[in-house]
């Protein structure tokens, strides 16, 4: 998922991958960089599986608008 995580982070604007970002961060107790690092890291999981509310259901249907 590395690759895909990363590939949608890059291609959406920077207040919507803030927002996904400070989402991440929030839930797990870190910064967004470090959400960023975790999302992006060699062992990452699906972009969605760091989610919950309505931030997962929101970039759920970015990712299929973008075909991802």
């Amino acid at each position: 998922m590395i690759h895909r995580n990363a590939q949608f982070l890059a291609v959406i604007d920077n207040d919507t991958k803030v927002a996904i970002l400070d989402s991440i961060a929030v839930r797990n107790g870190i910064t967004a960089e470090e959400a960023y690092a975790e999302v992006t890291g060699l062992e990452a999981e699906n972009l969605l599986d760091y989610l919950v509310g309505s931030v997962r259901g929101a970039t759920s249907i970015l990712m299929q608008r973008r075909g991802m």
